[in-house]
């Protein structure tokens, strides 16, 4: 009887085991299951409705704040109308821009765009747009500056933004070399500062800003006639990420063809400025 016993007991602890890993292996596949679904909802970007644009927000005109701390520009204003053609909400991130890029690669933005110069070694690193804004890089002084020509640079102190195309010009000019010091600085604003306040001699800058600039504070500055390089704006997008791409495209020549870029550039600029 005792025997009986003992091998019913030992049936009964074999069948609560079995039964036990089953519904431990239910477990696992369904964590496994949920886990599979998360990873896909996440990679899923048909559903996407937000887009996240990097931007420097004092790069006037292009995208800066106003005097109620607002965030606006010809960018701005390009890159809103370019998200509602695509069925998105543009959110403007301002970010440092000399990690631009790292920005872009790590997902934290979606786009680069604002006064963002179109070169062969940032195409190596970003996707671009066609280019929609023609622009080059200048040397601005002071009005009552002695300085004439690109030569009278040479033993001066020259400010430019660090890490923008503006440092890629003058190293590219002979002049580079005759230069006594370049300071570099986190933006264009506080160049001009420090050349206003006499620390710096001169300032390498996109010509749309410094345009900007001289329309706002008359008499205070002049751009030398030698330009240091021509340049065009394009819009950075991931690498990898070509449906993003086309999409941002596809809006871009539309609002080209329909004039919202052409209305959006003559508020800023007085013109029609877009590249076609």
């Amino acid at each position: 009887m005792k025997r009986f016993a003992t091998i019913f007991l030992m049936m009964a602890a074999l069948v609560a085991l079995l039964v036990g890993c089953g519904t431990s292996g239910e477990q696992n596949n369904n964590a496994t299951t949920d886990e599979e679904n998360n990873n896909a909802s996440t990679d899923n970007t048909d559903s996407k409705t937000e887009v996240v644009i990097g931007i420097d927000d004092k790069f006037a005109p292009m995208g800066f704040r106003d005097e109620n701390n607002e965030i606006v520009g010809f960018d701005i204003d390009l890159a809103s109308a370019a998200a509602e053609k695509m069925g998105m909400t543009a959110k403007f991130q301002p970010i440092d821009w000399k990690t631009k890029e790292t920005e872009l690669s790590s997902g934290r933005i979606d786009l680069i765009w604002n006064g963002y110069t179109i070169t062969d070694e940032r195409k190596e690193k970003v996707l671009f747009t066609k280019p929609y804004l023609s622009n080059a890089q200048v040397v601005a002084t002071l009005a009552d500056s002695e300085i004439a020509s690109l030569d009278d640079l040479e033993g001066k102190v020259v400010g430019l933004q660090a890490l923008s195309s503006a440092a890629d010009a003058l190293s590219a000019n002979p002049v580079e070399s005759k230069i006594k010091t370049i300071t570099e600085f986190a933006d264009n604003v506080l160049a001009l500062t420090d050349l206003k306040t006499g620390r710096l001699d001169a300032v390498v800058i996109d010509e749309v800003v410094i345009d900007y600039y001289m329309s706002k504070e008359e008499g205070t500055f002049k751009v030398l006639d030698e330009s240091l390089a021509p340049e065009e704006y394009g819009v950075g997008v991931k690498k990898g990420n070509e449906e993003l791409l086309e999409k941002l495209q596809a809006a871009l020549d539309e609002m080209n063809e329909d004039g919202t870029a052409a209305e959006i550039s003559t508020k800023w600029f007085g013109e029609d400025k877009v590249l076609k």
